[in-house]
């Protein structure tokens, strides 16, 4: 996998993640039984997100 991919995956299920997040608190709020998927695959996109950048630190710097 490219840096730029990697960076783009990233972005992308850290602020998903935090989204559905967030989502899963307003669902809460109104008593659904759709909250608690939301907050488990939201913390597990943020957590993956986290994995992730761990794995680009890791990676040699790319090539100009």
């Amino acid at each position: 996998m490219t840096p730029e991919k990697l960076h783009t995956w990233i972005w992308v299920l850290i602020y998903g993640g935090l989204l559905a997040l967030c989502l899963g608190a307003f669902v809460r709020m109104r008593g659904g039984l759709l909250a608690w998927p939301l907050f488990a695959g939201g913390a597990l996109a943020v957590l993956l997100g986290l994995v992730f950048i761990v794995v680009r630190s890791r990676m040699p710097p790319p090539n100009p």
